[in-house]
């Protein structure tokens, strides 16, 4: 089963194959958007960025590439190639992790391979600006936003602790292993790393998972999966599973879209899949019923419905809004982007001329120029 993620807003789905092709899905409809083949390489790891504009792919090969959300979601074109914002090789192995945060002003990512490093980029820029080197391959990474600390599970079971301290930090450099804390009760390779609250759970392939306090930084409780290995982890709030009201539980019956499957190609032995999407009009797949309360409330789709009731009118207008807000965040990275180009591409040219000021003289008519001058006799020079 290849990785997936969601949208912080839950509009969408991503998921990747080890085919290289990668999928994305409208959830509350279950419609398959987009799929596209984006690297000729298995697809690891991915995740969405904080505002949903960015998608980023982690590759067995070590590349790590960044799409606009804005080209994957137009359906209008989707018979083209996505927008490739841009791509970085700077691992030497298979990405294992990656997590998104910001510092300051700026947007950042951070990369976790089984070269032994952590990579810490710009977000907008794919600029490298920290790497983090350890003893061990990185299995699994974890960052806590608040006490601004990234855990580092390692191949031998050790999760290492480093302090981040990105918002001062202006050109790239590289921390070892001597600077992290180490975290040890693991005998196995650490597979995921997560946070709940203040709390880290870690799951290994002794087939424990740990439950640490990461200001003592102590294991506050250990659990056993008799079953095998945990290889990934999502919290989710008990009280979004459960609300109390009166202390009695209180059940509500939704429904959720079943996601739609990709359709085999008819020749599969020719080169890789093309670029599909579904029109509006495609027949959807019948929905699953669950029980339970407000769980991923996201997920509840009401277009199944034949009669438009006020409340549903009122869920596709607050929807058409938060679509307004979506496209108008992703136009102003977009014009973000545009302006830190511009920036560079000045910066290259006066990084050119200060590398070579005569540069501007060096053509053939300035040349011949030169050489009559210094032909010229005085009294000609100063005729």
């Amino acid at each position: 089963m290849g990785p997936i993620s969601c949208t912080k807003d839950g509009l969408y789905i991503a998921g990747g194959a080890t085919s290289g092709n990668a999928y994305l899905w409208e959830v509350t409809s279950g419609r398959l958007l987009r799929t596209w083949h984006a690297h000729h390489k298995s697809l690891k790891c991915m995740v969405f960025s904080d505002d949903d504009s960015l998608l980023i792919f982690g590759c067995t090969d070590g590349i790590i590439s960044v799409w606009s959300m804005i080209s994957l979601v137009d359906v209008e074109d989707s018979g083209s190639s996505p927008s490739l914002l841009y791509y970085s090789s700077e691992h030497r192995s298979s990405i294992t992790g990656l997590v998104t945060m910001s510092a300051g002003a700026r947007s950042i990512f951070i990369s976790s391979s089984l070269d032994g490093t952590c990579k810490v980029w710009e977000l907008v820029s794919g600029r490298h600006l920290q790497t983090l080197v350890y003893p061990m391959s990185v299995t699994a990474i974890a960052f806590h936003p608040i006490e601004r600390l990234l855990f580092s599970g390692s191949v031998d079971g050790n999760i290492f602790v480093n302090v981040l301290d990105i918002g001062a930090v202006e050109d790239c450099f590289v921390t070892t292993e001597d600077q992290a804390f180490v975290l040890k009760v693991h005998n196995e390779s650490i597979t995921a790393l997560t946070f709940s609250g203040f709390h880290l759970i870690s799951a290994s392939e002794d087939f424990t998972f740990c439950l640490w306090d990461t200001i003592n930084r102590v294991v506050l409780r250990r659990f056993n999966n008799r079953k095998g290995a945990v290889t990934n982890m999502v919290v989710i709030k008990q009280s979004s599973l459960f609300p109390i009201s009166n202390h009695q539980r209180v059940t509500h019956q939704f429904q959720v879209s079943l996601l739609q499957k990709y359709p085999q190609p008819s020749n599969p032995g020719k080169g890789m899949a093309t670029f599909l999407s579904f029109p509006a009009s495609h027949s959807k797949p019948p929905p699953t019923h669950f029980h339970g309360n407000n769980l991923l409330d996201h997920l509840i789709s009401g277009s199944e419905q034949e009669e438009q009731t006020p409340a549903m009118l009122q869920t596709k207008l607050e929807k058409n809004i938060d679509d307004r807000l979506w496209v108008t965040s992703m136009t102003k990275h977009v014009m973000e982007i545009s302006k830190h180009l511009q920036c560079r591409l000045l910066d290259m040219m006066q990084c050119r001329l200060l590398c070579n000021p005569y540069e501007l003289d060096s053509s053939p008519k300035k040349k011949r120029h030169k050489i009559q001058s210094q032909n010229q006799t005085p009294t000609e020079q100063s005729e």
